[in-house]
């Protein structure tokens, strides 16, 4: 792919090199596709190689570092300029390109298109691992590094105005958060469109979300979607799950906090096979598990939208 003549130098070498590179993987499945696709080689595929099927815009965009926050002991959250015409869909990845590092990483955007909009931002959530382009945020990276991005996925919730209204059902594993935390601030900002328009611009459903990790530690974002969930008690719902805490959890945590893993009784309280739209974003043994409980709750294979991170 062409890389636009308006990036720097330094991204525009990067940028056309395209090799293969990035932990995730975005496919939009139904469940009986998941049990097919089991894992046949243990040759490990990188990032552009797995999602060389996924849709992609064609211009990378230069941009640049200006934020860098700990999210938990094992993320960093960076905030970064983008190009004035960058622009994405709640719940898409990125191919995110780095001077100096031949691997090009995948990172799903945490923020939403709003924040885009008003601040001219785009935020990534990324877990420490060895694979280069993780590595480079956690040991590397600082405010003013200068970056390029080319968006992709099919993964998104994007309504219009005139589509009927749905329920989400997020469900989250892990850093698999970081594309439902964005539709779920996509959806506060429509909700607030509609509030300033007296609902007559998006008719939006309810959402309620599951989320597991680790620890309570490793629950990203969770004052954030405690705070969205008490602005709209009537529209979001939350449940979190820690599978492997050793602590007492923080007293203002316990009423979201479940300890063990998310349960069919949990699932099959959101889910309604007429309204439920489900997006789930996790490791594959927790998408294959959770998408075939869905499936047999009766929610259709066209409503249950995944991606899986490697």
């Amino acid at each position: 792919m062409s890389v636009p003549c308006f990036l720097s130098s330094a991204a525009r070498s990067v940028g056309s090199q395209c090799p293969s590179a990035g932990p995730l993987c975005c496919r939009l499945l139904c469940p009986r596709s998941v049990t097919r696709r089991n894992m046949s080689s243990k040759r490990q595929v990188d990032h552009l190689e797995r999602t060389a099927s996924n849709y992609r815009q064609n211009a990378v965009y230069p941009a640049q570092v200006c934020g860098i926050t700990t999210e938990s002991e094992t993320v960093k959250r960076l905030r970064i300029a983008a190009h004035p015409d960058f622009s994405f869909k709640a719940g898409q990845w990125v191919d995110f390109f780095i001077p100096g590092v031949e691997k090009v990483g995948g990172f799903s955007m945490c923020s939403s298109p709003g924040l885009l909009q008003r601040e001219g931002v785009v935020e990534l959530a990324i877990k420490y691992t060895k694979h280069p382009p993780a590595h480079w945020v956690h040991t590397a990276c600082t405010v003013g590094c200068r970056v390029a991005m080319r968006v992709g996925g099919d993964f998104f919730f994007d309504p219009s105005p005139s589509d009927p209204s749905v329920d989400l059902l997020l469900v989250a594993g892990g850093v698999g958060i970081n594309p439902l935390y964005s539709i779920l601030l996509h959806t506060t900002d429509l909700l607030h469109v509609s509030g300033a328009s007296s609902g007559r611009d998006f008719s939006i459903g309810s959402a309620h979300l599951c989320y597991s990790a680790k620890n309570t530690q490793e629950l990203l974002f969770k004052n954030s979607i405690i705070e969205v969930c008490q602005e709209f008690p009537d529209k979001f719902s939350c449940d979190f799950h820690v599978t492997q805490q050793n602590t007492d959890v923080d007293p203002h945590l316990e009423p979201f906090v479940n300890r063990g893993r998310i349960t069919e009784e949990e699932l099959q309280a959101h889910v309604n096979p007429q309204r439920t739209l489900c997006y789930l974003c996790g490791p594959p043994p927790m998408i294959e598990a959770v998408s075939k409980t869905l499936w047999d709750l009766g929610l259709p294979k066209d409503r249950i939208l995944f991606e899986k991170w490697w």
